[in-house]
């Protein structure tokens, strides 16, 4: 109920003439203008006089962001490249189509989305086509919902959507109004302070008095940050998500040999695997041999087991291979994992049984950040333990550099620019290459992370067809952070050294209040 000539303008005094009409009383119906504090100021000194009584209401409100905004008015970007492609009928190649849609962004996404839906093929002669005479655009149509209701009946396209960043969520609290034991319509003065003149004049006695509020929670300190690692872990997290990955488990920190380095392609008499570089477990001292995880799990692994035997021993799937005398033992021996690669293993492992509509095995996207474990010496830019941002894309028609190009937009999604590239040697990719990004407090450059093609010869042993293509990547979390936060020596991040007043002289590190 809006105030009325009729009505007090105060709101205190709406809400009495409100709730002697109707109880109880909505907020949310009744006074929809009002703002939140102004309201809660005006119950809240109602209910220490025990006028009325409330309860809180909280629910959740989504929003469309502004890319979400922009489906809702003109469509997904895989609708957008399908009516593109539709309206050229001889298809179109990727220029044309940027040209046509005036969007790279657009385009690129919209591409990769309406290939997974198969509403779009390539032809021979390298253009884009439409795969069938019309699409249905759920997701223009999930954003509409959610600009007209604000909510959406489905609660996993709320995550979907918002981890894709096309809405974000925010509380909405509203209170529902009773009438309390001392209701009136009129607000009786209370006295805050018992006074000598009261005393005197014995005034004192019929005088009411202000309860004291015992649940005052004070004011606020503006306490506590997160950790730098842990938000920018997150922001990797949510750019990733962003892009279209799926996040790996990598919960298992001991690892065979096998899938630490045997599938990788790392022979067994290469540097890594001495005790220099690895942690060894001593008890138990071997693990067993690869086998099913779970009724459901379908894969063969003797195959795996003697792929990977024949590719280090005489070579195989075009390999010359290595040309020793395989070891089972030192495959089994146990380790702390030394990189995130080997869940990825397993990973393209798992995805070699997948099949997708079309009897082939599927495009997929894959990340992980997790600690992994090197035997080195601790200095400025080393520890002993530290995190991986791990991550894996295979497709079909995979090149070198959209390899390039996805690291500047990934790194570039995080303020990271001017990337460097060097070639690389690593034993399970060809071509590699390092990621170098600079550092203004060290001034130099700094490598972030290790990237390349997988091999024929790691690929094809877990069962990938000889036409799929795969990125791979290992990525520093902490130098990311040490040059976002303009950090010189990574033992400020972790360990003993860490100093506690590190927050408080990087401003920019604190929690944001949102």
């Amino acid at each position: 109920m809006a105030a009325t000539d009729a009505t007090p303008k105060d709101l205190t005094h709406q809400i009495l003439y409100a709730l002697s009409e109707a109880e109880p009383l909505l907020s949310a119906e009744a006074f929809p203008q009002a703002a939140f504090t102004d309201l809660k100021a005006a119950l809240d000194r109602l209910g220490s006089r025990e006028m009325v009584k409330y309860d809180t209401i909280d629910r959740e409100e989504a929003i469309l962001e502004a890319e979400g905004e922009t489906i809702a008015a003109n469509g997904s970007h895989e609708a957008r490249v399908f009516e593109a492609l539709r309206q050229a009928v001889e298809g179109l190649t990727v220029q044309e189509l940027e040209n046509t849609i005036g969007d790279k962004n657009v385009t690129k996404v919209g591409q990769s989305k309406a290939f997974k839906e198969k509403w779009i093929s390539r032809t021979k002669d390298g253009k884009f086509k439409t795969a069938r005479d019309s699409i249905e655009d759920v997701t223009k149509e999930q954003v509409q919902t959610i600009r007209q209701t604000r909510t959406h009946p489905d609660p996993k396209v709320i995550a979907d959507l918002k981890k894709r960043k096309l809405i974000k969520t925010q509380k909405v609290i509203s209170f529902k109004i009773h009438k309390g034991p001392k209701f009136a319509l009129e607000i009786a003065k209370e006295e805050t302070d018992l006074t000598a003149d009261m005393i005197a004049s014995g005034a004192w006695k019929t005088a009411a008095f202000k309860p004291y509020n015992f649940k005052a929670l004070g004011a606020d300190q503006n306490a506590g940050a997160l950790h730098p690692l842990n938000k920018v872990r997150s922001e990797f997290r949510q750019i990733f998500f962003e892009m279209g990955f799926e996040e790996m488990p990598t919960s298992q920190f001991v690892e065979s040999g096998f899938w630490n380095f045997d599938t990788l392609f790392v022979p067994q008499q290469h540097p890594a695997r001495d005790l220099q570089d690895t942690f060894y477990i001593s008890d138990p001292k071997a693990a067993d041999k690869p086998r099913p995880t779970g009724p459901d799990d379908t894969r063969d692994y003797e195959e795996v087991w003697d792929n990977v035997r024949q590719v280090h021993e005489n070579g195989k799937f075009g390999s010359i291979g290595y040309r020793y005398p395989w070891s089972p033992e030192e495959s089994l021996r146990l380790v702390l994992r030394t990189h995130t690669t080997a869940v990825s293993a397993a990973m393209l492992h798992k995805l070699a049984a997948q099949r997708g509509k079309d009897g082939r095995v599927p495009p997929a996207r894959y990340f992980s950040i997790d600690r992994v474990f090197r035997n080195e010496s601790v200095d400025a830019t080393h520890l002993a333990e530290f995190h991986q941002v791990e991550g894996v894309i295979a497709d079909y028609g995979l090149t070198l550099g959209g390899l390039m190009e996805f690291m500047e937009i990934f790194f570039g999604k995080m303020g990271l620019t001017d990337l460097q590239f060097k070639p690389a040697y690593n034993p399970y990719t060809e071509p590699s290459m390092e990621i170098f990004a600079f550092h203004k407090g060290l001034n130099k450059l700094v490598e972030i992370g290790n990237s390349g093609m997988f091999r024929p010869e790691f690929l094809e042993s877990v069962g990938l067809p000889k036409d799929l293509r795969v990125y791979g990547w290992g990525l520093s979390l902490e130098r990311p952070t040490m040059i976002k936060y303009g950090i010189s020596n990574i033992r400020e991040l972790l360990g003993h050294k860490v100093d506690l007043n590190f927050i408080e002289r990087n401003p920019a590190v604190r929690l944001d209040k949102d």
